[in-house]
């Protein structure tokens, strides 16, 4: 009898060590798997820092729901083995070489989280709170429902990063105090909707007017310039017939003086007599003007009446 009680617990306890090693998405967790403990960062290896409800800032890395099946998840073909706190540990230690992640998450059972800060402390909730087994190895707890099983990879120093909630709530109290103040406004001072339906109409005839001053100044100024532009006109041409008035009279003068009427060209035209071949026989009979006396100026002469 003894050696058959012997067995049997033998038998129990390999059945219990393989149902938890099953790589199968499907089981449950044992009933006294026991719950990690929060424990200090200490380097080059990993500890576990709580149960949390807010992701933060870490970034998913890989969903693997252990179907036993050949699959490329970003790294060529491998075989889905599920996911476990061993395995998020070396994806994101894997991820990142150049700026080497410090923080690993696991949630909803089948997801690895990376990133460098835990997530906000103020989303810190119960270790029990986080009981979904492992996809592939159910002894471990990966998180829960929109929940996180965070730990450390081996750096001390890592802090929380700032909750996500703090601006949603900001934000939304902004656009609740903008929706009661328009609505206040709207309801207690109607006539801002008055003045603003009037401040259009002002500035379309301040634009109006604006226009018609423009308009106004054109044409005043085209106005001002053809003035101008005839007044000069109109002073060369009067000081041109001026000019050609005294001409005229300066021509008439003299030729008064010969004794020849006046031209009728612009030029001065003067005939003398005593270039005429008539009068060259004839200058002494006829009394014809002496070649010794000056007639540039006028001569006086003096008659009997």
């Amino acid at each position: 009898m003894k050696s058959i009680s012997v067995l049997v617990t033998a038998f129990a306890a390999n059945c219990a060590v393989a149902t938890a090693h099953h790589p199968s998405g499907s089981l449950v967790a044992r009933a006294d798997a026991p719950f990690p403990t929060i424990g200090t960062a200490a380097w080059h290896q990993p500890t576990y820092q709580g149960c949390y409800n807010d992701s933060g800032t870490l970034k998913l890395n890989t969903t693997r729901l252990n179907t036993q099946q050949t699959m490329d998840f970003g790294h060529g073909p491998e075989k889905d083995f599920g996911v476990s706190m061993g395995n998020c540990q070396g994806w994101c230690t894997s991820a990142n070489q150049t700026n080497p992640y410090k923080v690993f998450a696991m949630s909803e059972g089948s997801e690895c989280w990376c990133g460098s800060e835990y997530p906000p402390l103020s989303s810190q909730t119960e270790i029990k709170n986080c009981n979904i087994p492992c996809s592939g190895y159910n002894l471990d707890y990966c998180g829960g429902t929109e929940l996180w099983s965070v730990y450390n990879l081996g750096y001390p120093g890592v802090v929380h990063s700032k909750p996500k909630t703090s601006s949603t709530s900001a934000a939304s109290s902004s656009t609740a105090a903008a929706k009661t103040s328009s609505i206040s406004s709207a309801v207690s001072e109607p006539t801002v909707t008055t003045t603003e339906s009037i401040l259009p109409d002002d500035s379309e005839k301040k634009g109006k007017s604006n226009t018609a001053g423009i308009v106004a100044g054109t044409v005043v100024a085209v106005v001002v310039v053809l003035s101008a532009v005839g007044g000069v006109f109109l002073f060369m041409r009067r000081k041109r017939n001026k000019e050609i008035e005294d001409e005229h009279r300066r021509n008439a003068a003299v030729n008064a003086f010969v004794g020849k009427p006046p031209s009728t060209s612009d030029g001065m035209s003067m005939a003398d007599a005593r270039l005429d071949p008539v009068l060259v026989q004839r200058r002494l009979s006829d009394g014809s003007i002496a070649d010794n006396q000056d007639y540039s100026r006028r001569i006086l002469r003096v008659t009997n009446a």
